[in-house]
């Protein structure tokens, strides 16, 4: 690591009163969490939100695909639920 990087990073952690060890880790974690959140929490716009409640509280009748879809399970599982 740079001598500049070091500055910058020690600076930083004093500023909020942490070692730099502890700075670090708290970035790492904080940038851990962002990264998860960007690839696998889906956020929807205000118009999606009100399609995909739209489709669980007024779910569709199920097409013909589904049906043969259901059968084959049920054949291969002997599940019917």
């Amino acid at each position: 690591m740079s001598r500049a990087t070091h500055t910058r990073i020690k600076l930083a952690a004093d500023i909020q009163g942490r070692t730099v060890t502890d700075f670090v880790v708290h970035a790492a974690l904080n940038a851990a969490t962002k990264a998860i959140e960007e690839n696998f929490v889906v956020q929807l716009s205000m118009e999606g939100q009100e399609a995909f409640a739209e489709a669980l509280l007024n779910p569709p009748e199920p097409n013909d695909a589904l049906r043969r879809a259901f059968e084959r399970h049920s054949a291969l599982t002997g599940k019917n639920d």
